[in-house]
């Protein structure tokens, strides 16, 4: 038998015994959260119905052009070169960054329900921001490549070999996941403990930051950070790019080729705007400020509007493509 003796505690000694008893019973009868509810879009049935047929005709079509460009990229040999190489990373990326929100939306709507649980909240927020980082440092690859294309031509394929454009590529997904493992791994700890309502149609780190029951200092820092590096980063590098590509073009003598490379860049420039300007808006800004309402729309840009755009504007208006999108329906054709 051993005893104990207790040393007699000063009154501010109490009175911190009693905060923490009191947190310890507050945190005890707390009712931790296992799904969350997303508000989605305005819940009028009209409006929902109208919605719904849009956002479900707009991934038909993201899907459909994206998955052309994945298998013609990969078929057809004239399109194994290295600017083809990228588009086709780029369609299989936002095959797949589409495809994780989209149809959870749909069916959402569809189905009348609003919840998602704890985990799969995580894993959506987890691969979006993933997709989303990896789309950007791919983007600026592919500026890159266009850069050495149009302005050193003669030394394209001693810069560009296929060697540097897969450690380019692979250095893409690689650096997406890279840059989201320190705010994931303070995502995850942090405590939700209700309330469990999320004001948007997918699990997006500002409002489901909102909800954690924690200090959230150290995570809305890190995310400002790494939205900061990540965006105005590749978008320094991808500005540069097609500011010295015009600047070039300027100087060629055909007025034809200089009229479609202009063509082709505004184009670009019209995606990457729209993709660049919404992300930054939502993100490259402190959390206090902006309301989330005006971000849930802007985020239809960015994960509804750049997808659809992306395969038309990259790819399927390339003459080289069209050929093959034209032997691929032939080829059918016979087949039949």
């Amino acid at each position: 038998m051993t005893a104990s003796f207790t040393v007699p505690a000063s009154r501010g000694s109490k009175e911190e015994g009693n905060r923490d008893l009191i947190t310890a019973v507050g945190m005890a009868n707390q009712t931790w959260v296992t799904e969350f509810i997303l508000l989605g879009f305005p819940n009028l049935w009209g409006l929902q119905v109208l919605l719904f047929i849009v956002l479900l005709l707009t991934y038909v079509l993201t899907v459909t052009g994206n998955l052309v460009i994945l298998v013609l990229t990969l078929s057809d040999q004239r399109l194994h070169t290295h600017m083809y190489f990228f588009l086709g990373n780029l369609s299989f990326l936002e095959l797949v960054f589409t495809s994780v929100i989209i149809p959870k939306a749909l069916a959402n709507m569809a189905l009348g329900s609003q919840t998602i649980s704890l985990t799969g909240c995580f894993a959506q927020s987890f691969l979006y921001f993933i997709l989303g980082t990896t789309e950007f440092l791919l983007l600026a690859a592919m500026s890159f490549d266009r850069y050495v294309a149009i302005c050193n031509p003669l030394r394209y394929t001693a810069i560009m070999s296929g060697q540097v454009c897969t450690l380019l590529a692979l250095g893409s997904w690689i650096g997406g996941i890279l840059i989201l493992i320190a705010p994931t791994i303070v995502l995850l700890q942090l405590p939700f403990c209700g309330p469990n309502v999320i004001n948007h149609f997918f699990c997006d780190s500002t409002p489901l930051i909102k909800l954690a029951c924690a200090d959230t200092w150290l995570i809305e820092c890190i995310g400002f950070i790494t939205a900061l590096l990540s965006l105005l980063g590749t978008l320094a590098i991808t500005l540069v790019s097609y500011i010295k590509i015009i600047s070039t073009v300027m100087h060629v003598p055909s007025g034809h080729g200089r009229q479609k490379t202009f063509s082709t860049c505004t184009s670009h420039i019209i995606v990457v705007s729209i993709t660049y300007g919404s992300c930054i808006f939502m993100y490259v800004k402190p959390m206090w400020s902006g309301g989330l309402d005006l971000s849930k729309t802007v985020a239809v840009l960015n994960t509804v509007v750049s997808p659809l755009l992306n395969p038309f504007i990259y790819s399927l208006r390339n003459r080289q493509v069209q050929e093959a999108v034209r032997k691929a329906i032939g080829q059918s054709a016979g087949c039949c």
